[in-house]
């Protein structure tokens, strides 16, 4: 088997705001998923290098050079700085640099964003040879970049080569060899090459973009027998949404109880001192150390409450004093109640006259000195620290005069469930061949328990246009967009294509080596602003359930700004035999913690089939098992197992 050929490509992103803030910075990301898609078996490109600068003339042309030059870099994209603006300089900073234009790159990104925008002949893009590194410029919007880079990607490699030399013939054969392994060729393009470089091209239909899902107009009986999708195991497809999952920015809310849940986007630090003024630590009498033990008369009363001025005690004068009342001046300590016994009253026996202390004080004995909890200027709540609803934060935040505070912008879902079987729960009646939708009430509790917005945009219908229509609307007003049903092999599994072709997401996986879960799918759409994420989750009710632990939450948790955004995981004993699947599950249980033992013990849920809910029922975890082997087909009662926890322990 031949290797696959490799390019190593570097990505400039020039934009002022972005060098000034590398969250802003959305185009770059995106171009590195384009390279990231367009990889096969037979060609892979390697972004090993990407920074992002001011629009500064001498900046671009210095990286430039750099990579073509020293790095050797066989593609150079640049993003942004590519318009009309009054700092967009990029064609001018690259267009001396290069010793061979070709134009031809540039028109092609030009026509195929003139197709969805007039605003594209607003674009001045260029493109040519350095050496032996191709450089094109694209947009700087996110979705301008995407497209262009999208329409010239699979020239690429042909241009790579004929820049350093070769005939392109190496690269055809690679190219011809991944056609031949692909279920389709959509892009309809043939090249014939000979050593005199001559091109003949047929095109029978234009395309900028590759497609992994079946034709929406397509008839049935030419839909795809096997998934296209390549299996990959539930850890990469973590690590694909934990570098797709960003956090959205942060602002300013009020302390109060909405508070519990959000994640500090800054260190806070304390305005006042706490305590504010000496106070005293225990009930008893405020005294001079000096004194020592003996009878004194008692001047005054200090209370926990507002006053106007500190009392002045003598020596020789005691003052009775309350937990947490100010200590008089003069006073340098609190001898305990417990510690005095009363010698003598007024007339009517209401107040004390003078009182007998027993010990010998010591200087600031009981007394906690101002600031001595927390002092101006102190880090109370440090940025990257949850709010829990313990209530600590909250309480620590009120104490010291902080009224406000930066977080992290908590993500708003969106949960929708297609098919046209699928009613609400709540019909008097099912007719033939219809089900209940459990799937959607099950996700709004889970996002509503864990503290997020969730919008609930009802059933779909299996029709194109309604499902493309709802999931416009939905992206719209939701930052990650939950569905269920749909994503399998199915005639009317209409997520995929829906989400490739009408609405031009990526899909970044679309087929899981797990149990339950396997059509998972995860992608995104770029807005004007930022990256959404789509999680569309199997219909079967268990699946949904399980999936959405594994990666919706996880992902609301990082966009969100936890620092530990995975669900917690323990080790837990299983309580029962467990035969293995061929594919690596995650087992319903119910875990408790046995004192006895010192050990979580874990509890089959029974039935573990995907379409039973009752396995939900009671479940707190979910059963990291292995997948079958020859060697190991069965979990024996007291194997130890990993436990992801998802509910409240037992």
């Amino acid at each position: 088997m031949s290797q696959a050929q490799q390019y190593s490509v570097g990505i400039l992103t020039i934009s002022d705001t972005a060098s000034a803030d590398s969250t802003k910075d959305l185009s770059g990301p995106t171009l590195k998923t384009v390279f990231k898609q367009a990889s096969k078996e037979k060609i892979t490109f390697n972004v090993i290098k990407s920074a992002i600068i001011s629009d500064d003339f001498e900046q671009i042309q210095n990286i430039v050079k750099t990579w073509s030059d020293n790095e050797n870099l066989d593609i150079v994209v640049t993003t942004g700085g590519t318009g009309f603006g009054v700092k967009d300089i990029t064609p001018e900073a690259i267009e001396p640099l290069l010793q061979k234009k070709s134009p031809g790159i540039a028109y092609a990104m030009i026509t195929t964003s003139l197709q969805k925008t007039p605003f594209a002949a607003l674009s001045r893009l260029v493109s040519g040879v350095r050496g032996k590194t191709i450089i094109i410029t694209v947009p700087g919007s996110p979705k301008g970049a995407k497209e262009n880079l999208e329409a010239v990607i699979n020239v690429l490699p042909h241009a790579v080569d004929l820049a350093k030399g070769g005939t392109g013939e190496n690269v055809h054969a690679q190219l011809n060899a991944q056609k031949t392994n692909n279920s389709k060729d959509e892009s309809g393009h043939q090249c014939v090459h000979n050593t005199k470089h001559e091109h003949h091209h047929k095109h029978e239909h234009d395309t900028t973009r590759s497609f992994l899902s079946d034709p929406l107009s397509g008839p049935v009986t030419q839909r795809q027998r096997k998934s296209p999708y390549p299996m990959i195991t539930v850890d990469e497809a973590l690590n694909i949404i934990a570098n797709n999952a960003e956090i959205l920015g942060s602002i300013t809310v009020p302390v109060n109880e909405n508070l519990v849940g959000m994640v500090l986007a800054e260190d806070v630090y304390a305005k006042e001192p706490v305590p504010g003024y000496r106070a005293s630590i225990v009930d008893g009498y405020a005294v001079v150390a000096s004194d020592g033990p003996g009878i004194y008369p008692v001047v005054g009363v200090s209370i926990a409450n507002v006053q106007s001025d500190a009392m002045q005690l003598k020596p020789g004068q005691i003052t009775r004093i309350t937990t947490g009342g100010p200590i008089p001046n003069g006073a340098t300590a609190v001898v305990m109640v417990e510690d005095t016994s009363l010698v003598s009253t007024s007339a009517d026996g209401l107040q004390e006259e003078s009182v007998k202390i027993h010990v010998q004080a010591r200087n600031n004995e009981w007394i906690r000195e101002i600031g001595s909890d927390t002092s101006v200027g102190t880090v109370i709540v440090r940025k990257g620290e949850l709010v829990t609803a313990v209530g600590g934060e909250i309480g620590v935040l009120s104490s010291v005069g902080v009224r406000e505070v930066r977080v992290y912008k908590r993500p708003v879902i969106g949960i929708l469930s297609t098919g046209n079987e699928v009613v609400n729960h709540n019909e008097p009646e099912l007719k033939y061949g219809q089900i209940r939708d459990s799937n959607r009430p099950t996700l709004l509790a889970i996002g509503k328990i864990t503290g997020f917005e969730v919008k609930d945009f009802g059933i779909v219908s299996d029709n194109v246009q309604e499902l493309e229509n709802v999931l416009k609307l939905a992206l719209s007003q939701v930052d990650v967009l939950v569905t269920t049903g749909g994503v399998s092999m199915g005639e009317f599994d209409l997520l995929k294509p829906t989400l490739e072709r009408s609405l031009e997401a990526t899909i970044h996986f679309g087929r899981l080596k797990m149990k339950p879960g396997k059509p998972t799918t995860f992608a995104t759409i770029i807005s004007d602003e930022y990256k959404k994420l789509i999680f569309s989750l199997p219909g079967n009710p268990v699946s949904a359930t399980v999936t959405s632990y594994l990666f919706v939450l996880p992902a609301l948790r990082k966009i969100a700004g936890y620092d530990n955004w995975n669900l917690p995981i323990v080790q837990a004993e299983l309580s029962n035999n467990i035969s293995l699947d061929p594919r690596p599950e995650y087992h319903r249980a119910t875990i408790s913690y046995d004192y006895t033992k010192g050990k979580f013990l874990a509890v089959s849920t029974g039935n573990q089939i995907s379409s039973r809910l009752l396995s939900m029922c009671s479940c707190n975890a979910l059963l990291k098992l292995p997948g079958k082997t020859d060697q190991l087909k069965e979990l024996v009662k007291g194997t130890m197992v990993d436990a992801i926890l998802i509910g409240q322990l037992n």
